[in-house]
């Protein structure tokens, strides 16, 4: 929102600094995000006020006249070559020096005395486009008879427009007069009213149209009122001055008077050429099935059966609230005047800018909600700068259909309520006076206030919306700081959430690089990970309205997009990558919204960095991953193990289920080079999933703990012949089980050998075996004997033997 400080001051007597001001209206209006100085470029002694003498021709050019002009310093005669020059003109008159646009190139530049088909000028009579106020080049600049002959420009003409951003349910700071009443407000100054009055005729204007409102829930009221025999033409030079420092392009005096009001109000409005309008009716009410309608952007356009139309007798006329057709808009013959005022429901409006992909300053107004007795009000407030500018007589009264009117709310506002909101005690005389200053109607209760607001606050409905006035009026600043008082609450136990931060945490430790990727998803991405007789994920919540075709749906599994993360980061990287991602499953349930189940979701393929952290000829395997899964749940304190099972989507005899007793936890396996292959992968990549709901249950509340042993560790390394399809966690679950009395045994799996050299039907393992004593060092002879003892088990339990 725009806001002149030369239209603000119209209504409210201004006399800050200019900073001063906008950190006043940010602190407690709304933010002010910059201004612009209009005629801050223009030197005062060199661009003034001038009045022209007299102008004659041109001895040496036909399109050339001769201008004297007077500035306050004598006379100068100066080269003009407007057509709109004429003697006892006030103009705009730069002298040698001054810093210009120039009107050809548009590039600034600086006026030097120059002759001009042999003659001297002295100077120049500025245009719009030579002053940077528009691109209008055609003539000069006109100004008002009282302008003071010698006045420097910048006083004349000079403004500062702020630029403001309101808020979401604020329309009535979409209207310079909303945000003047605030600052008067703010200001403890004097609100000047606008003037409304404006003469009738004898003829009502319930006699001239007929209103009806076929969607009372679209529309809540719909006001209009007719004025005959006006004379369209330009608008004055001051409203078109003011349009256009609020962006506005001047089109004709009645045009103009709409988009000046609703610039003014806050509230939007439209005019149509009385005679256009068929039938003499006026109809509100949504699309017919295929009608269409060009709008005064000559854009056709095609309507639906929830979009609010504004028709006469035999057709659609305009897109209720937010722009009008081209076959009743006013023009140069235009004499007679249909003025509509409105008020529409937010949500039809937003409904139909998404549609049609429309946007107007009468749509974003409507869309932050307009209370309905607005309307009536802006009517006389038109009517009076029609009749003073346009001319023309208006009928008498309105037409006005308000088929529910709504009551205006009372508030109770304790005072005890204020306290504790704002901290301190506001003096009930100040209470009154802000509130009373911002349109509110207040009742002193004896234990606080009845407030009812105003026809333009509509937001307001709770005693904290009105504590809220009188806090940003009152001054934020002036409460003072104090200390928190009271007992802060037990912060309630979250084990999901701090688990998986946890998780994250490990994860980067270890290595890996966390994704964040959207929720919606679509087939391509979900099919390859699901199965296709898993009746809970092929049923996934889908999106009304996706904001792109990738985005379809609510993922009932993170594999997909961990993968296709996986795929486009692999084309980019060497070496082993290592991804996962911290998300949810959006699971259907019986009830409108899903089940959002935690999982840790990692993927590692790759190849194995060597001790310098380069790429060695070694890819990452199953290993890889299980050993980040042992070293993260390691680090929570949770005991698990392995067990092979089959998944969809991953490669059989490479895929394990994490238990935690009878507790499953996730899974670790190998992606399907099938699967992989949808995704553009074609080397092996591994996947580990954990269920942080499942997880949380089995975290213990404190981990086990032994001492480290003074003594040193005995380590061997032994290699065991057994079934190919042995597994080996059993392998490792039985070595790790196993007692000598005082003896720890602890043993990884350092190599898994299948191929030649080996018997049919088996393959070679190879475990570090770590031995450790707490009391003394491990002998030889100890040693030996829990070797023994350990492979001897080994062949009886799993009929591993050791390899020759």
């Amino acid at each position: 929102m725009k806001l002149p400080l030369s239209w603000l001051r119209e209504y409210v007597d201004v006399d800050l600094s200019i900073p001063e001001l906008a950190a006043k209206i940010t602190d407690a209006i709304a933010e002010v995000e910059g201004w612009e100085t209009i005629g801050g470029d223009w030197d005062p002694n060199l661009v003034r006020v001038a009045t022209v003498l007299r102008v004659e021709p041109h001895p040496n050019a036909d399109r050339l006249r001769l201008a004297t002009v007077d500035a306050g310093e004598g006379e100068r005669t100066v080269v003009c070559g407007a057509p709109n020059v004429a003697a006892g003109q006030k103009v705009a008159f730069a002298s040698e020096g001054a810093v210009l646009v120039d009107g050809h190139t548009g590039q600034v530049t600086k006026l030097k005395r120059n002759s001009i088909r042999g003659v001297e000028s002295a100077g120049m009579v500025l245009s719009e486009k030579e002053l940077g106020l528009s691109e209008e080049h055609e003539g000069i600049l006109v100004l008002p008879p009282d302008a003071p002959v010698g006045r420097p420009l910048v006083e004349q003409l000079g403004d500062v427009v702020f630029d403001v951003s309101t808020w979401a349910n604020r329309a009535d700071l979409l209207g310079v007069y909303g945000l003047a009443r605030e600052v008067a407000a703010l200001l403890r100054l004097p609100l000047r009213e606008l003037e409304t009055s404006h003469a009738e005729g004898d003829q009502p204007a319930t006699a001239k149209v007929e209103v009806v409102v076929e969607a009372p829930d679209l529309c809540r009221r719909f006001t209009a009122s007719v004025i005959e025999g006006v004379t369209v033409g330009p608008s004055p030079q001051w409203l078109q001055d003011r349009l256009r420092r609020m962006g506005q392009r001047p089109i004709n005096n009645i045009v103009d008077i709409t988009n000046y009001v609703m610039l003014e109000t806050g509230q939007p409005l439209h005019a149509f050429d009385y005679d256009l309008v068929r039938g003499k009716r006026i109809e509100v009410r949504t699309a017919l099935p295929g009608e269409r309608l060009t709008t005064l952007d000559d854009v056709d356009r095609e309507l639906t059966a929830d979009m609010l139309m504004i028709c006469d007798a035999e057709g659609p006329t305009g897109l209720a609230g937010i722009m009008g057709g081209g076959a009743s808009e006013v023009h140069a013959g235009t004499t007679n005047v249909l003025l509509e005022i409105a008020n529409f429901t937010p949500a039809t409006i937003r409904r139909t800018t998404a549609a049609l992909k429309l946007r107007t300053e009468a749509s974003l107004r409507f869309e932050k909600g307009i209370g309905p007795e607005t309307p009536a009000h802006t009517q006389h407030r038109a009517l009076h700068l029609i009749e003073q500018i346009a001319g023309g007589t208006v009928a008498a009264g309105l037409v006005d259909v308000y088929p529910s009117p709504l009551p205006l709310p009372s508030v109770g506002v304790s005072n005890a309520r204020v306290e504790k909101v704002l901290g301190i005690t506001v003096p009930e005389a100040e209470v009154r006076r802000i509130l009373e200053a911002l349109g509110f109607t207040v009742a002193v209760q004896p234990e606080g206030y009845t407030v009812t607001p105003p026809y333009w606050r509509p937001d307001v409905l709770i005693h904290d919306d009105v504590i809220e006035e009188i806090g940003r009026i009152y001054g934020y600043d002036r409460i003072p700081p104090t200390m928190l008082r009271g007992t802060l609450p037990a912060p309630e136990p979250r084990p999901v959430e701090d688990l998986r931060e946890r998780i994250r945490d490990i994860a980067v430790g270890l290595g890996f690089y966390e994704v964040i990727n959207y929720s919606l998803v679509d087939e391509r991405t979900l099919n390859p990970v699901v199965d296709g007789t898993d009746e809970l994920r092929n049923r996934p919540m889908k999106a009304v309205n996706p904001v792109a075709s990738q985005h379809r749906m609510l993922r009932t599994s993170l594999r997909g997009s961990v993968l296709q993360s996986f795929a486009a980061n692999l084309r980019r990287h060497q070496g082993a990558l290592r991804l996962f991602e911290a998300g949810v499953e959006y699971l259907p349930t019986e009830a409108d919204l899903p089940h959002e189940r935690p999982v840790i979701c990692a993927v590692l393929g790759g190849s194995r960095e060597d001790r310098w952290a380069r790429a060695s000829g070694d890819a990452l395997d199953f290993y890889d991953a299980s050993g980040a899964l042992g070293a993260i749940l390691d680090s929570l304190g949770v005991e698990f193990a392995l067990s092979r099972t089959e998944e969809f989507g991953f490669l059989a005899g490479h895929t394990a289920t994490i238990q935690s007793g009878k507790q499953a936890l996730g899974l670790v396996g190998q992606v399907h080079p099938g699967t992989a292959a949808g995704f553009d992968i074609d080397e092996p990549v591994f996947l580990l999933e954990m269920w942080l709901e499942d997880l949380a249950r089995v975290i213990p509340d404190r981990p086990a703990y032994t001492p480290p042993s003074r003594h040193p560790i005995a380590r061997i390394d032994v290699a065991l012949l057994i079934d190919i399809d042995a597994p080996a966690a059993e392998v490792l679950r039985l070595v790790r089980s196993h007692r000598a009395r005082d003896i720890r045994v602890d043993a990884d799996i350092f190599d898994d050998y299948r191929g030649p050299g080996l018997p049919e039907g088996k393959r070679s393992l190879a475990i570090e075996l770590r031995l450790q004593s707490d009391d003394r060092t491990l002998t030889d002879a100890d040693i030996a004997k829990v070797r023994n003892a350990l492979l001897g088990r080994l062949e009886r339990e799993l009929g591993a033997i050791l390899r020759a």
